[in-house]
């Protein structure tokens, strides 16, 4: 992986990061947050093991509904969640379209403990530059920062 192949957001939450481990792995609480507002997370399935699922549908307003079947890759509880969407559950390998919206990637999430809090950092790695400068035209700067407030003002209540 090369660094023009590779998307990452990291923040201090000033929650534990077993709280926002929780907003990441509990289907209740991913809906809440995991998508930028207006778009909305309708539904999840999230087994966080190795080899779970790792589902979702968006509806995005004026887009309809788009669903993600994935696989998690690496569940260390608390502390660091992997995921792809390369493979779903049980690490059965998939084909990924070739639509405006699709690319190969791997997920990983980190959480630490800092200052009272969680650093946590979301690294979106892509199978080539290409992939990632759509995710990056996409708006990810834009959309996981704002999901990643959600994420923080959730795992402050918990």
């Amino acid at each position: 992986m090369t660094d023009e192949t590779i998307l990452s957001l990291t923040r201090h939450i000033n929650a534990s990061p077993q709280a926002v481990w929780r907003c990441w792995t509990e289907v209740d609480l991913i809906k809440q947050w995991f998508a930028p507002k207006p778009v909305e997370t309708i539904h999840a399935e999230i087994e966080p093991w190795q080899g779970g699922k790792f589902n979702t549908t968006m509806r995005v307003p004026e887009h309809g509904d788009h669903s993600g079947e994935g696989c998690v890759l690496i569940a260390d509880l608390g502390k660091r969640l992997v995921t792809t969407n390369m493979m779903t559950a049980g690490f059965v390998p998939v084909a990924i379209g070739d639509g405006d919206i699709d690319f190969p990637y791997v997920i990983d999430l980190t959480m630490d403990h800092e200052n009272h809090g969680c650093r946590y950092t979301a690294q979106v790695r892509h199978a080539d530059a290409a992939g990632a400068a759509k995710h990056a035209a996409m708006g990810f700067e834009q959309g996981w920062g704002a999901a990643t407030d959600q994420l923080a003002t959730l795992a402050r209540t918990l």
